[in-house]
């Protein structure tokens, strides 16, 4: 994923740099505003993913993946921040690979599930349950992770923009999971509906490794 730059700004009063609310550093905010909406695609994606298996969804699913999803893109970056140079040097090579095994783990059970048994009483894992809303919601917040490190070295404060980040990434759950459920009124989706989106999920973490030039061997 292709982040936009954070800067962080400062002032000839203030020698430390932080995240401005008025004046000039006005743009900072857009900048964090553009960083949360980037880090939002991956939670979107699977949430479309997640409402075209689950067909009709609950309110209380509608809660549960959004909260979760919100949570984890905000809490990701303040451990990030907290942790610092410490552990950047330790996930940095491979992040995106456990990003990569969490989906394909996800997306493997829902493909087993969909082959495994062929009467029409079997019906698709709930992916804003258990296990599966836990490994989503890491999964869709690794790069979260890294913008907190990010932050940390230029000691800008975690706080505003984690907020920002959470609550983007909830609405944009929110808004996928409406647009998965929607697209499920095809009869032909409605048919393949979880093992599309399995597909969905593992295409996710094939272009989560694509973009960290994890697949040139290719």
């Amino acid at each position: 994923m292709q982040l936009p730059h954070l800067r962080a700004v400062q002032d000839d009063e203030n020698p430390n740099p932080e995240i401005g609310l008025k004046g000039l550093h006005f743009l900072t905010i857009l900048n964090i505003i553009a960083l949360a909406v980037a880090l939002a695609m991956d939670a979107f994606a699977v949430s479309i993913a997640s409402g075209v298996a689950l067909k009709n969804v609950s309110a209380r699913q509608f809660f549960r993946l959004s909260w979760h999803f919100g949570l984890f893109q905000a809490m990701m970056p303040v451990i990030g921040w907290s942790a610092g140079l410490s552990i950047r040097t330790l996930i940095e090579g491979y992040d995106h690979w456990v990003a990569f095994a969490l989906l394909l783990f996800v997306g493997g059970n829902m493909l087993r599930s969909v082959f495994g048994k062929q009467d029409e009483e079997n019906t698709c894992k709930d992916p804003t349950r258990g296990s599966s809303l836990v490994l989503l919601s890491v999964a869709t917040s690794i790069d979260a992770l890294a913008v907190g490190l990010s932050m940390a070295l230029l000691n800008v404060s975690i706080w505003f923009p984690a907020l920002i980040i959470g609550v983007v990434a909830a609405l944009f759950t929110a808004f996928g999971l409406f647009l998965g459920s929607k697209a499920c009124q095809f009869m032909i989706l409605q048919k393949y509906a979880e093992g599309l989106g399995a597909i969905v999920l593992i295409g996710i973490g094939l272009n989560i490794l694509y973009e960290h030039n994890a697949l040139s061997f290719l």
